[in-house]
């Protein structure tokens, strides 16, 4: 219920005075009372020691609550409550937000607070104040040292109980190195981070040349240094600024164009410009690509962590440029920002526009008076302790007179009168020896105390010097800024540009659709290389070089893969991976990417050939194990994944080769070493469904090692030989090469003729191949194994292997000239390099 109050009657000699006030009037003042207080009370720095009135209470606080940085942390909340019921009149809010700031090595380029807990991101906001704790950081002792040595002015606090500092004595500079930023009525400041080493040098050079200009001073500060390290571009901005205090420069993040998987190149980036985090970017860059206004981005991942500090992976689809995408992210997103510098500080209580040499003088006008107000407050400490000695030195030539002389006093007035008449002392030094505890006498002897008057000489010589030589006091200053320097300097994080490396802007985004070939190895690696000939012309080979089909195809094209399930399944050319280098003997594939991160092969599916789906060639040919042949009309490869011949139970294909003209030569090798070869105009093309026909009339018990298509011409066959009750792999067996024109033609659907003779133990093909000679070959691990040379015998046997074989190929002669060459040999036959 609410109280009531009654209204007490005016007294009876009270008058009313009323004063008329224009409203303009009164606007005017308080509205520049108001402006005067936010300017001077929070928001812009002093020049001297570079603080807003909040950061200095706070390291003022700080320092008087001793949170030192070899204490302990303690709780936020404590030092917050301190400055605002001491010195602060203002919310914790505020307070607590300078502290954060202050503790932040991605806000300021040198911390003066040493933070311990959550406090915050460039994204996000920190804990509150009360789970967070904090202590003094090393360089804000160095900006609180000797306060208490009369080096600064002190002022009453808002409710005048208390004194506060007017500016720290600030041993670093502080302005210049963490910068500054504030909007105050009517005006703002801005003012970027520097590096400490750099202004320190700069500072000393002042010293000594007092005259020096904009350029002798910027050879030592070139530019900012960002806390998040960067680039900047374009050094023009900063040179203005320098010299009128204001000024534009730009930001631009630290990236990289790196692998981040087997198949696709990324955008690493390690470090952004200041200010901005990487959520922002992110979202941003998600924004511009639902927009379809930047494409080529596969996915973004934040794998920022405590060891490796930032990393944004932002991966890039195939066939776009990497260098290209990176241009736009920096003209589109965040990841190129503009600073702009506003250098307004409070001057003798007054804003001001301040270039470099004016900011440096500044702080060095008030280094040299906090450094000659030290001396003196030190001269005058000295001056007295020397005095104090003298009296010592006087009185502990005869103690035990002076002990007499003050246990026959009456009191302790007479015994300090008779102490000053007969000792001839001063009241000081009188009143000292009065107060002395007999304890410490034991501690006295003549020795010490002369060698205490010579110490205290020697220093009151030396501060009588530095009060008396301006060029002994600048070199005083100039000596401790070095110290300052050598104790908290750090190497330099942002990078200087003069201007910006930039992709041409004729440059596209998109990987151009030039030629290249796709090359498939006995192991089952997949390689784009920009040419695949001459191949197997020589030269010393390695694991995985021999290469069982080839294929040619362009950058952006798509090729088929034909397994030995009858299915053909459609790969992007860009997915196999960026392009591999090659000589022009011997393109390796060892680089290149295994197939079952391209397709998914089901349990013992395997990829036999390469087919570039040309629309309008002669089609594919197919042979399977049983003996049927098939021809597929190439307007039916236009799907994904498609069965292209409907194959019966157990049946599988064993060989597959598209047809560059046609009229090829179709041929079958059959485990019981016969052969079969016929004209390709001989099986009429079928649809996708079909069964194929019967292409080699099959022994009982016998299968399909071999099935290609080639040219006869200049070809041989390669037969390999084992037992059949051997485990695979471990007899090498018997090797026969034999020119093809040794083995006549039959019709379709015949036996054959014998291409080899069994030796004793022997009683299977264990591998066949037919083609362009010579061959070679290659063992399971993708050894290469050399083979022997032709010989005349159709049916005769061959040498012994020297191990067994898994893989035969020949070389095919292929050139790329420009977007109208072909190949000299079929597309698709198998190729050595």
């Amino acid at each position: 219920m609410a109280r009531r109050t009654t209204k007490q009657p005016l007294p009876d000699d009270f008058e009313e005075h009323i004063l008329d006030t224009d409203i303009r009037d009164e606007m005017q003042t308080s509205f520049l009372e108001y402006a005067y207080s936010v300017i001077y009370s929070r928001a812009l720095p002093d020049a001297r020691d570079g603080l807003k009135p909040v950061q200095r209470r706070i390291l003022y606080t700080m320092d008087d609550m001793s949170l030192r940085p070899d204490r302990g942390h303690v709780k936020s909340a404590r030092v917050v409550g301190e400055v605002m019921g001491r010195l602060h009149p203002h919310g914790d809010g505020a307070i607590y937000d300078a502290l954060v700031r202050m503790a932040q090595p991605w806000s300021m380029r040198l911390r003066t607070v040493d933070g311990h807990g959550n406090f915050g991101s460039p994204d996000d906001s920190p804990a509150a104040m009360r789970y967070t704790e904090c202590r003094m950081a090393p360089a804000a002792v160095a900006m609180t040292a000797s306060i208490d040595e009369d080096t600064v002015d002190f002022k009453p606090n808002y409710d005048s109980r208390e004194m506060e500092p007017v500016v720290l004595p600030a041993a670093i500079p502080h302005l210049l190195v963490n910068g500054s930023a504030g909007i105050a009525v009517g005006m703002a400041t801005n003012i970027a981070p520097h590096n400490l080493v750099e202004v320190v040098q700069a500072l000393k050079h002042l010293i000594t040349h007092p005259q020096a200009g904009l350029d002798d001073l910027m050879r030592f500060i070139p530019g900012p240094d960002l806390p998040t390290g960067g680039k900047i571009v374009g050094l023009d901005g900063i040179r203005d600024a320098y010299e009128s205090g204001r000024g534009t420069f730009r930001m631009r993040a630290t990236a990289r164009v790196e692998s981040v998987t087997a198949r696709r190149k990324g955008i690493v980036v390690t470090e952004l410009p200041y200010g901005v985090g990487t959520e922002r970017v992110m979202e941003q860059i998600k924004k511009l690509v639902m927009a379809k206004k930047l494409q080529g981005i596969a996915d973004i991942k934040d794998l920022s962590d405590r060891d490796h500090g930032l990393r944004l992976v932002i991966e890039v689809k195939n066939g776009f440029v990497p260098e290209a995408l990176l241009e736009q992210l920096y003209r589109q997103t965040a990841m190129e920002d503009s600073f702009g510098i506003n250098a307004v500080a409070l001057v003798d209580g007054q804003p001001r526009t301040l270039g470099l040499k004016q900011l440096l003088e500044v702080f060095l006008k008030h280094r040299f008076e906090v450094v000659r107000r030290r001396s003196t407050f030190r001269r005058k400490k000295a001056a007295d302790r020397l005095h104090l000695v003298d009296g010592l030195l006087i009185a502990i030539l005869d103690i035990d007179e002076v002990i007499q002389v003050i246990r026959s006093s009456d009191n302790a007035a007479a015994a300090k009168e008779r102490l000053i008449q007969v000792f001839e002392l001063s009241e000081l030094q009188a009143d000292y020896i009065l107060d002395m505890p007999l304890r410490r006498l034991t501690k006295f002897s003549k020795l010490e105390l002369d060698k205490e008057k010579a110490e205290l000489e020697r220093t009151i010589e030396h501060l009588d010097a530095i009060l008396a030589d301006e060029k002994l006091l600048r070199k005083v200053v100039s000596d401790e800024l070095g110290d300052v320097a050598k104790e908290h300097g750090t190497p330099r994080r942002t990078v200087l540009l003069g201007a910006a490396p930039a992709i041409s802007a004729a440059a596209s985004v998109e990987v151009s659709d030039d030629p290249c070939f796709v090359l498939m190895s006995s192991t089952g690696l997949l390689a784009r290389t920009r040419d695949a000939g001459p191949l197997g012309s020589g030269g010393d080979r390695a694991n995985h070089d021999v290469t069982v089909s080839a294929v040619r195809t362009t950058k952006r094209g798509e090729i088929g893969l034909v397994t030995n399930r009858g299915r053909l399944v459609k790969v992007p050319v860009l997915d196999i991976g960026a392009e591999l280098p090659s000589t022009a003997n011997d393109p390796h594939v060892a680089g290149g990417v295994p197939l079952s991160e391209l397709v998914a092969l089901e349990a013992g599916e395997r990829v036999l050939a390469l087919t570039s789906l040309a629309g309008d060639g002669p089609g594919l040919a197919l042979g399977t194990r049983d003996g049927v042949v098939k021809r597929v009309n190439p307007e039916v490869l236009n799907r994904d994944d498609w069965d292209v011949i409907g194959l019966k139970d157990d049946d599988e294909v064993v060989g597959a080769v598209e047809l560059r003209t046609g009229e090829e030569e179709l041929c079958f090798i059959t485990t019981d070493a016969q052969l079969l070869h016929f004209p390709a105009p001989g099986v009429r093309p079928q649809g996708r469904s079909g069964g194929g026909m019967a292409g080699i009339k099959l022994a009982a018990g016998q299968t399909v090692v071999f099935f290609g298509a080639f040219d006869p011409a200049d070809a041989v066959v390669v037969t390999s030989s084992g037992s059949s009750t051997a485990l695979e792999g471990t007899e090498p067996g018997s090797v026969k090469v034999t020119p093809f024109t040794e083995y006549p033609g039959k019709g379709r659907a015949t036996g054959g003729v014998r291409s080899h003779r069994f030796l004793k133990g022997e009683d299977t093909l264990v591998a066949a191949w037919a083609g362009p000679g010579p061959a070679r070959a290659a063992a399971a691990s993708g050894a290469p194994v050399e083979l022997p040379a032709a010989n005349g015998r159709r049916d005769g046997s061959g040498v012994p292997a020297p191990q067994p074989i898994a893989a035969i190929a020949s070389p095919v002669t292929a050139q790329v000239t420009g977007d109208a060459a072909a190949a000299d040999a079929p597309a698709g036959d198998a190729v050595e390099g």
